[in-house]
C-alpha cells in the first residue's frame, strides 16, 4: 500500500533532513519532487497542485527556514497537509465510523461500478458489524443484471455466518428491497446491506435505478465501492456518483495491491466524503478502518504502532500468552513457543506488513526484500518444526545429524535450514534464561530505568498499550512494598 509514493517521499525527505539550513530554493525543489511523486502516484492534478501551493506556502516561511530542525519541519508541515488531504479533521485520527444508532433497521446502500468489488465487500463489511459491533446483519442482493450475483452474496453471507434475503426469480430491485426491509422487521434485524446493481460505465439507467431503491429503502449511509487501481478514473467516477447519489463514505478495494494509491488521496478532496474503509485482501476479514493520520504517517514512513498493537490484540490468544509469559518468567523456551509465535507473525500479515508499521524500518523492509528474506521463510520455519516429533520440538537436543536429515527431508528443506531454525531458538533461549538471572521481567525493566523507561512499550506496562496477560497487571516498574525496611515503611501513607 502506497510504496512507490512513500519511497519516492522517503528519498525527497531525507536529503532535506541531510541539511544544516535549508534556503527557499532547496524547500522549492523539494516541493517539485514531491508534486511529480504525487502525480505517478495518479493523484489528480487539481488536488496535488492545491496540496503543494499550501505545503510550499508554510514551508518557505521564516519559522521554517530559521529553525534548528528544518528538514524536520518541513515533513511535519507535508504530514499535516497529507492528514487534512485525507480527512484528518473529521474524526478521531480521522476515521468516521458508520452511522449505526439510528432506529432499526438501519439501511447501508453499497453503490458503485460492476467489478469494484461491491459484493465482497458487502458480506466483509456485513461480517465486521456483526463481530465488532455486535449487530445482527442481513443481506440482500438488488442486482438482477449480472448473473448468478445474488447467488454469489448468499455464498458469502454463509462463509461470513450472515443471513441474507432469500431469492425470488425475477424481481426487480425496488421490490427487493421493500421485501429486504419487511423480513428485517419481522426478524429483528439491526442493519441491512443492499448490495445493488452495477455498470460497466455511469449512465442513466443506473442512476435511476440507485435513486429509486434509495427513495424507498431510505438508507442511512450510502456506501461507494471504487476499486483503488483504477487510478485517475476512480476520481471521475466518485465525482459522477457524489453529483447524483447523497454519498456519506467511501470504501476503496484492492488497497492491498495498489503500489500508488493515488485514489486514495484524491478521493476525499474531490467528492468532499470520509474514506471510512479499505480492503486489503480477498478473504472477509480483510476489510480495514481508514485512519486519515495513520496513513499518512505510513505513507512518509514514520509507522503506525497504533494500529500495530491494535492487530496483535485481536490475533493474540489470551490463554497462549499467559502460558508463554509463565514459561518466560521460568526462563523456558522450546521449539513449541517458537512456533507459536512465528504463527502469530503470520497471522498479522507476515514480515513485511509488520516492518511496514513499525517506525523507521522501512529500510529495513527493503533490505529484507533485497536479501530474498519474505514470508515464505516463516512458512518454511513452520514446516521445519511442523516435521518434529512433540519430543523433538520440547527437546531440541534431542536433535542429531540423522534425525535433521529426516526433518529437513519431510519439511521440503535442507539441512542448513534447520540449523538456522536450532540456532534462532538457542540464541532466544539465551535471551530468557539472562531475563530470569535479572529477576525477571522486572529485573530487566529496573535496569532500563524503572517503570518509565519502558513505558510505551506494549505490555510492558505504559499507559494507552494493552498489557501482555500473564503480567502482574501492575505495570513493570511497580515495587513491592512489603519489602521495604520497617522505617521506610512508616513514611508511606496508610491505606484506609
Amino acid at each position: 500500500m502506497f510504496d512507490a509514493l512513500s519511497d519516492r517521499l522517503g528519498n525527497t525527505f531525507d536529503r532535506l533532513r541531510g541539511r544544516g539550513a535549508l534556503r527557499e530554493q532547496d524547500v522549492r525543489d523539494a516541493m517539485r519532487e514531491v508534486r511529480i511523486a504525487l502525480l505517478e502516484a495518479d493523484v489528480a492534478l487539481p488536488v496535488a497542485r492545491d496540496f503543494i501551493e499550501k505545503v510550499t506556502e508554510k514551508a518557505v516561511g521564516e519559522a521554517v527556514l530559521k529553525s534548528v530542525t528544518p528538514g524536520q519541519q518541513v515533513v511535519k508541515i507535508v504530514n499535516d497537509e497529507l492528514v487534512a488531504m485525507l480527512g484528518g479533521g473529521d474524526g478521531e485520527d480521522g476515521h468516521v465510523p458508520l452511522t449505526l444508532e439510528a432506529k432499526p433497521p438501519v439501511v447501508i446502500m453499497m453503490v458503485g461500478l460492476q467489478g469494484s468489488g461491491k459484493t465482497t465487500s458487502t458480506a466483509k463489511l456485513a461480517k465486521l458489524i456483526r463481530e465488532k459491533h455486535g449487530k445482527k446483519a442481513m443481506m440482500a442482493s438488488l442486482d438482477v443484471n449480472r448473473p448468478a450475483a445474488q447467488e454469489q452474496l448468499a455464498v458469502l453471507g454463509e462463509q461470513a455466518h450472515v443471513d441474507t434475503l432469500p431469492i425470488i426469480e425475477g424481481q426487480q430491485p425496488v421490490d427487493i428491497a421493500r421485501r429486504a426491509l419487511e423480513s428485517a422487521k419481522l426478524r429483528n434485524v439491526d442493519v441491512v446491506l443492499l448490495d445493488t446493481a452495477g455498470r460497466l460505465h455511469v449512465d442513466e439507467a443506473l442512476m435511476a435505478e440507485m435513486k429509486a431503491v434509495a427513495s424507498v429503502a431510505t438508507p442511512t449511509e450510502v456506501l461507494l465501492v471504487v476499486d483503488s487501481l483504477t487510478g485517475q478514473d476512480a476520481v471521475n467516477v466518485a465525482q459522477s456518483f457524489s453529483d447524483e447519489v447523497p454519498l456519506t463514505g467511501v470504501i476503496l478495494t484492492r488497497m492491498d495491491g495498489d503500489a500508488r494509491g493515488g485514489a486514495a488521496l484524491s478521493m476525499r478532496a474531490v467528492t468532499g466524503k470520509p474514506i471510512k474503509f479499505a480492503g486489503v485482501g480477498e478473504k472477509l476479514d480483510a476489510l480495514e478502518a481508514f485512519h486519515p493520520r495513520r496513513v499518512a504517517e505510513r505513507i512518509l514512513g514514520m509507522g503506525d504502532v497504533v494500529s500495530l498493537v491494535e492487530k496483535a490484540a485481536e490475533t493474540i490468544k489470551v490463554e497462549e500468552a499467559e502460558a508463554l509469559a509463565k514459561r518466560m518468567a521460568k526462563g523456558q523456551f522450546d521449539l513449541n513457543d517458537l512456533r507459536m509465535q512465528l504463527q502469530q507473525m503470520q497471522k498479522m500479515g507476515g514480515l513485511g506488513m509488520l516492518a511496514g508499521m513499525m517506525p523507521g524500518m522501512k529500510k529495513a523492509k527493503a533490505a529484507m526484500q533485497a536479501s530474498g528474506m519474505d514470508d515464505k521463510v516463516l512458512v518454511h520455519m513452520d514446516a521445519i518444526m511442523g516435521s518434529m516429533t512433540p519430543k523433538e520440538r520440547a527437546n531440541p537436543a534431542l536433535l542429531n545429524a540423522k534425525r535433521k536429515k529426516r526433518v529437513a527431508a519431510g519439511s521440503g528443506t535442507n539441512v542448513q535450514d534447520v540449523n538456522k531454525v536450532l540456532k534462532m531458538h538457542q540464541e532466544m533461549s539465551r535471551a530468557m534464561k539472562q531475563i530470569k538471572k535479572m529477576g525477571g521481567m522486572k529485573g530487566l525493566a529496573a535496569m532500563l530505568g524503572g517503570g518509565g523507561g519502558m513505558g510505551g512499550l506494549p505490555g510492558m506496562g505504559g499507559k494507552g498499550m494493552p498489557q501482555i496477560p500473564g503480567m502482574d497487571g501492575q505495570g513493570m516498574g511497580d515495587v513491592d512494598m512489603s519489602k521495604l525496611p520497617p522505617d521506610l515503611q512508616k513514611l508511606l501513607p496508610k491505606k484506609k
